[in-house]
């Protein structure tokens, strides 16, 4: 690593880092799956993104400390379920300290074939399988091959930023 005069700083506290990832607005998802007996697992996850095209992978930033994460890590496999402009519940039920039984009986959910999709609060679904990781400190990054998409029209994605959710307008029309 290079070292440049006057970087010597210490880094910024996480309140300060905290305040500034307020100001980036992101996509929200739950990113869900099921362990080797069959349960569910899922937390919310705004820390994605896309990595490459070939071949289509996701980056999926999940707390170090998740169980949902140690199911991911268990299964291989994982979705991530993009939550549209109404699943401001959703993402609030499964960011929050309810049970992983709990989360599960108050949404409709269908088995896929990478993990739960939670189809009536997403505009679209990415099926995938884990092909690595990487330690992030008090995150894991998993990178996830995307084998699988199912997409729904009419409602606009969920946003979060400057810790609210929003959504784009419904008027929106994404260019294919």
């Amino acid at each position: 690593m290079n070292h440049t005069p006057g970087l010597t700083r210490k880094p910024v506290s996480p309140d300060t880092f905290k305040a500034l990832m307020s100001e980036f607005p992101s996509g929200v998802s739950v990113v869900t799956t099921t362990d080797e007996d069959g349960r569910p697992w899922g937390m919310t996850c705004s820390a994605l993104c896309s990595l490459s095209i070939e071949p289509p992978t996701l980056m999926v930033c999940l707390r170090a400390d998740s169980p949902t994460l140690a199911a991911v890590l268990r299964s291989g496999r994982f979705v991530a379920n993009l939550l549209h402009g109404d699943g401001q519940d959703v993402a609030r039920l499964f960011g929050s300290g309810s049970s992983r039984g709990e989360r599960f009986k108050s949404v409709t959910w269908t088995a896929g074939p990478a993990g739960p999709h939670l189809s009536a609060d997403t505009h679209a679904i990415a099926d995938c399988r884990v092909t690595r990781t990487v330690d992030g400190g008090t995150h894991l990054i998993v990178l996830g091959e995307v084998f699988d998409v199912t997409r729904r029209d009419g409602k606009p994605p969920l946003l979060y930023g400057r810790r609210r959710f929003h959504t784009l307008p419904h008027d929106t029309t994404p260019t294919r």
